[in-house]
């Protein structure tokens, strides 16, 4: 990733190297209910368009949307709306969301507490593989097992840094 200084870019460059670097995980999903799955992944490669000289084709944006949630485990929901899938279902697809443009970093606030167990390990399989192929991945967890899956853990109590270790 190049190196810029964020402050001195134009609002419409400042969303654009935002959308283009970081894919953002939220703990409320922030999915639109009246897409599907695919086109709610595919509407971050649109937003990429909006603002990019290099465009992603329509062929190429569906390819990958699908890619991402594949990846996820959601090959077989992709033509379901928000409402039709469960809580972990929805925050898969928000992480395919996050994931379709290969961004270096993901931000990620509280990814697994919608899921079980089992779909947890899936997702933080997932973002090892991730991380691997070079993408940082930042989480925001108070689950400790899911802390202790990550290479890096930083204790943040009332605003605080409280302790830091690899």
């Amino acid at each position: 990733m190049e190196e810029k200084d964020t402050n001195l870019l134009k609002d419409k460059e400042r969303a654009f190297t935002r959308n283009k670097n970081i894919g953002f995980v939220f703990q409320n999903f922030n999915l639109i209910n009246e897409l599907s799955a695919l086109e709610n992944v595919k509407i971050n490669l649109q937003f990429y368009n909006l603002h990019s000289k290099k465009k992603v084709d329509r062929k190429e944006a569906l390819q990958r949307s699908k890619e991402a949630l594949i990846s996820v485990g959601l090959e077989e929901d992709i033509n379901k709306r928000p409402l039709q899938l469960s809580g972990g279902q929805q925050q898969r697809v928000a992480i395919a969301r996050a994931i379709v443009n290969n961004p270096a970093f993901i931000l990620a606030d509280e990814p697994t507490g919608a899921l079980d167990s089992s779909t947890t390990e899936e997702i933080m399989q997932e973002f090892k593989r991730l991380n691997q192929q070079g993408n940082t991945i930042i989480i925001v967890t108070h689950n400790t097992e899911v802390a202790n899956q990550c290479n890096r853990i930083i204790e943040i109590k009332d605003g605080e840094i409280v302790a830091s270790g690899e």
